[in-house]
């Protein structure tokens, strides 16, 4: 299943997509919450139907407009951005070139932003706004000291994050969370696809363009710590609850590995495409 929120004729809504055709499921004054309350629930459908549209008549959100908790983030996790971040003179946990261990902050929830809403690099003094395509990771089963053989267990499924990040103010501050945190710099969706949705998690392509130029692609294997050793990691002290969202790392390509660094502007147009997840595209202004 494809579980999303969405606007129709001035009202969120929310259900399923299949195709061009999506499944509404709820648009009573509470269907924000609708795709969180599945998830809660470990509900992964088949879901009861009260009407159906055509995809182009609806404006989709975040499926997850409102995280009840922070965006749980990784850093560092592709060897080649490892390197990339290691040498860029924006690290302050510059002190290793690849981590030993996970390197894991949090992205405020008030950044969330769906589809095709724009972010503002405006808001961002220090003109130094980048883009960040991600894998997220739906939470879909409370964990506490899961082991790695059991870690998918707990996943409800997987949706696309783009960790906006103002590079100055991460590294002003030395610690990613008020360079991170910023508003609308957390785009998310366009769906949330449901476990069963995906075949080998490993081989899921991640592909960011700017303007339709490539800057990112790599596939989630390439990661330094896969998400098993994440949840591992993040559960082994402390506790995951359904619909929290682990972001697992961004690949190499991003505007600082480049001489001069090619920051975001007004104008700008960023796509970040996974496989089984579709494309999350946002405009920058």
């Amino acid at each position: 299943m494809k579980l999303i929120t969405f606007e129709h004729e001035g009202r969120v809504k929310a259900g399923c997509l299949a195709g061009d055709e999506v499944t509404v499921c709820d648009d009573g004054p509470d269907a924000s919450g609708w795709v969180l309350g599945r998830v809660r629930a470990g509900d992964a459908g088949p879901f009861t139907a009260i009407t159906r549209l055509p995809r182009a008549d609806v404006r989709l959100l975040a499926p997850i407009p409102e995280p009840r908790r922070d965006i749980l983030c990784v850093g560092k996790n592709y060897y080649a951005h490892a390197a990339e971040f290691f040498g860029s003179g924006f690290d302050s946990s510059a002190r290793e070139e690849v981590p030993s261990n996970p390197v894991v902050f949090s992205k405020a929830m008030t950044s969330v932003v769906g589809p095709g809403a724009v972010v503002k690099a405006s808001l961002d003094p220090t003109g130094s706004v980048d883009y960040e395509g991600e894998l997220g990771v739906v939470i879909g089963k409370k964990a506490q000291r899961v082991k790695k053989a059991d870690a998918y267990d707990h996943v409800y499924g997987y949706v696309i994050v783009n960790d906006v990040t103002s590079r100055e103010l991460q590294k002003k501050h030395n610690q990613w969370v008020i360079g991170k945190g910023v508003d609308t710099f957390c785009p998310m969706g366009p769906w949330i696809a449901t476990a069963d949705e995906i075949g080998d998690v490993d081989a899921m392509e991640l592909v960011t363009t700017v303007n339709g130029e490539e800057r990112q692609r790599a596939i989630v294997k390439d990661m330094v710590f896969d998400i098993p050793t994440l949840i591992e990691t993040l559960t082994a002290t402390g506790t995951l609850l359904p619909g929290d969202i682990i972001a697992t790392g961004t690949p190499a390509g991003v505007g600082i590995g480049f001489t001069p660094p090619k920051y975001l502007k007004a104008g700008d147009s960023m796509c970040v495409t996974i496989t089984g997840l579709g494309t999350l595209e946002n405009p920058v202004e």
